[in-house]
């Protein structure tokens, strides 16, 4: 029968060791001295096993039969008794042996592994950090004992000195530190400083590189063009405006990255932001990992080649301190130059990426183009970076076209528009405004121009006059159509499908059916205009395409891509609105007609 708390008290030494049964498996050992121990049998693989539940009274009978029943609990799910008591044994000896500050060290060293010696100061920063917040008693606590209330605590002591980005550190450090310890240590089974940000105070928001807009940009530049600092630095900061590339990357550049012989800036992984993200997170060697390729201008050239004109023997960077040429210059001297020049609080090193995504955005060029360039995250790709051996030539137009509009920006001249919205070379409705000549036609080897009224014979002494393009009525010739062909804006079919996220069988087929607008040129594959990615120029395309029949795929991209009497010297994918699509498809079609019944 069951113990009583008296049978267990008043069992006395008989000279022999005898047990006082309780059942269920437990008994009352008493020895022959009168020391009484709580045992447990139990049978595991076919054996009978006992285990000890601890000496009387210290263990109570009611503290027993808990143990017991725990005990046959583990058993039932067929737990070992002997390995798990051994486990139960480590982690109170891990207890007292790893606490806080221990943990931390040994999360610190493991991320030294992993870190370049670049990023070694980040370390230092968190080692800083800690000492001052993390108190001495909370480091000297086990990692065991640590609950998300003691973290919460430590962290609203941050908040309230206002150091609200510290304390959104603090929180991502100690997400990745018991991370690090629950896996590292038996024992820990969750992790405290999980959701800590659900109490988190609202940061104020954040302040984000300056930028500047493209009517802003001939100041800067006229700016740069009379800089009386060190030239170097005028020129770091102009190959900043003509690659778009980081200023770590661009302080972080050897001569040796420059093939001036192919025109690029080929990059290593291990410097590129983006791709050392994809280092860590696939757990790549850096070798392994494709460059950061940056197609250069003929403008990106010339100063790529007087910088390398600057270099002195021992100097590793192209960029270097001017009293220790073996450090490069920090971004401090690129922003201070941008201050000097007035730009403070208006645009820093960082913010010129910013300048010139907004601009080729503007001007109309493909998103995907514009992100490898600048050697963004790839969205759709889970945030993995760019292939940079991607869309090389198509991004070396993109940025020649750029850099010729800083030139003309720079001498005060109207960027004109982009090839990447208008397709081929033609004149503009502005053509007067701008004061620029433009080439129309390379027609048997001879090259016809409008200008605008009042300037100067171009041609041997007869140029053009005109204010409407289209009153020009020459045939395309078959250097007109490869121009058009190879102009960045008209896409393969692959890229193409890409941006439209269709498979290569579904364009194929719209093409077919006459339902997108693809243009062919002897053997070199079709190229698909990019501006039917377009809704509102898509359904002008679709409309042609579905009333003009009869018409040739180049006649209609002509009609929509130049400028027209009728719609005001301007050309229909220029003008257009969701609300005039039957309008002035009506007049393509017309034209295109008419051009027909000319022919």
């Amino acid at each position: 029968m069951p113990l009583t708390d008296i049978a267990v008290r008043q069992a006395r030494a008989t000279g022999k060791a005898y047990t006082l049964g309780d059942g269920r498996g437990m008994a009352l050992n008493v020895a022959a001295n009168g020391s009484k121990n709580w045992h447990f049998r139990y049978r595991w693989l076919g054996k009978q096993r006992r285990m000890s539940l601890g000496t009387y009274p210290e263990v109570s009978l009611k503290e027993a039969r808990t143990r017991r029943e725990a005990a046959r609990a583990l058993v039932a799910r067929g737990v070992n008794l002997q390995e798990y008591r051994k486990h139960e044994r480590l982690v109170r000896h891990m207890a007292e042996e790893q606490v806080f500050q221990t943990v931390f060290d040994t999360w610190v060293e493991h991320r030294r592994l992993s870190l370049k010696p670049k990023r070694q100061g980040s370390l230092l920063q968190i080692q800083r950090i800690f000492r001052k917040d993390i108190p001495p008693t909370l480091r000297k606590r086990s990692i065991y004992d640590i609950s998300r209330s003691d973290l919460v605590a430590v962290l609203a002591k941050i908040e309230a000195r206002g150091a609200l980005t510290i304390a959104q550190k603090c929180r991502l450090w100690l997400r990745q530190l018991f991370r690090f310890a629950m896996v590292k240590f038996p024992g820990l089974e969750r992790n405290p400083a999980l959701d800590l940000d659900a109490v988190a105070l609202p940061r104020v928001p954040v302040a984000h590189n300056p930028f500047l807009r493209v009517e802003e940009l001939p100041l800067l530049l006229q700016g740069l063009s009379g800089y009386r600092g060190d030239q170097q630095i005028r020129l770091g900061l102009r190959l900043l405006l003509l690659t778009g590339v980081r200023t770590g990357e661009l302080r972080s550049a050897t001569p040796d990255q420059f093939d001036l012989e192919r025109g690029l800036w080929v990059v290593p992984a291990v410097l590129v932001k983006q791709l050392q993200l994809t280092i860590r997170k696939q757990g790549k060697q850096s070798q392994d990992v494709p460059p950061y390729v940056v197609p250069l201008s003929n403008q990106a050239l010339e100063v790529v080649r007087q910088l390398l004109g600057f270099v002195r023997p021992g100097q590793r960077h192209l960029l270097s301190q001017r009293g220790d040429v073996k450090k490069p210059i920090s971004e401090n001297t690129l922003n201070q130059a941008l201050e000097s020049l007035g730009f403070k609080g208006r645009l820093t090193s960082h913010g010129i990426r910013a300048t010139i995504a907004t601009a080729l955005n503007e001007y109309g060029y493909p998103k995907a183009w514009i992100d490898a360039q600048l050697s963004h995250a790839d969205a759709e790709g889970g945030g993995t970076a760019y292939n940079h051996a991607e869309y090389i030539e198509q991004r070396r137009r993109m940025m020649q076209d750029w850099a010729d509009r800083l030139d003309q920006m720079e001498q005060g001249a109207v960027a004109v528009t982009s090839a990447s919205t208008m397709g081929p070379a033609v004149a503009s409705r502005d053509a007067e405004k701008e004061q620029v000549a433009r080439v129309l036609y390379l027609e048997g080897g001879t090259m016809v121009i409008i200008v605008p009224p009042g300037s100067p014979d171009l041609v041997k002494g007869s140029a053009i006059s005109v204010s409407d393009s289209s009153a020009l009525r020459l045939p395309p010739s078959a250097c007109d159509r490869l121009e058009a062909y190879e102009a960045p804006h008209n896409l393969p079919l692959s890229a193409y499908a890409v941006l439209a996220r269709k498979s290569c069988e579904q364009i194929i087929g719209d093409i077919k059916a006459r339902r997108l607008l693809a243009l062919s040129l002897d053997d070199r594959g079709c190229r698909i205009p990019d501006w039917q990615l377009d809704p509102t120029k898509y359904l002008l395309t679709l409309t042609v395409l579905t009333h003009a029949d009869q018409a040739d795929a180049w006649d209609v991209y002509w009609a929509l891509s130049r400028s027209m009497g009728r719609l005001g010297s301007r050309a229909p994918l220029e003008m257009v609105t969701s609300s005039t699509i039957l309008e002035v498809g009506e007049i393509v079609c017309a034209s295109l007609r008419e051009r027909r019944l000319d022919a």
